[in-house]
């Protein structure tokens, strides 16, 4: 009789062990992403071609460039909110330092945050309503020459 007790003991803590296993991969399984070619257009007429994942739902914009450790110099990752709204960003859980550009619904960059943490849990606010935020390599806007009123023009921008 204990022989059954022990049995049925091991295979339950077998089969709590697995549902346990089952769960963490599912809510820790990252999000996907597709692609996307965009270009950025700056007030010289110099234009800058990047291959951008799009963060479109919630899960995309929650995850976005957390836990990558590197980053092609001409890749980015542009979210898309949807909406025109104020934007706050961080840093947690982010390797990368990022360059991030906050843009209108037509497409004009509105704000620029140079250089964000890693890692940093401050909050980097829009400033005003933006539609998207392109998040590029650190260092990417001052190597272009990237400024407010330079235009990011692809199929995904409302106003192209």
């Amino acid at each position: 009789m204990s022989m059954v007790r022990t049995l049925s003991a091991r295979s339950a803590a077998m089969a709590l062990f697995l549902s346990v296993l089952l769960f963490s991969a599912c809510a820790f399984a990252e999000a996907q992403f597709t692609t996307d070619r965009m270009r950025l257009v700056t007030a010289d007429n110099k234009i800058h071609e990047f291959t951008v994942e799009l963060a479109i739902d919630a899960d995309q914009r929650e995850q976005g460039l957390m836990f990558r450790h590197t980053m092609a110099p001409d890749h980015g990752m542009l979210f898309d909110f949807g909406d025109t709204r104020r934007v706050m960003m961080w840093m947690k859980n982010t390797y990368l330092a990022l360059d991030m550009l906050f843009i209108d619904k037509n497409g004009t960059v509105r704000t620029i945050h140079q250089n964000a943490v890693p890692f940093s849990e401050a909050i980097i606010d829009s400033r005003e309503p933006v539609a998207y935020v392109l998040e590029l390599n650190a260092g990417t806007v001052k190597r272009l020459g990237i400024k407010p009123g330079d235009r990011l023009e692809g199929a995904r921008i409302v106003g192209n």
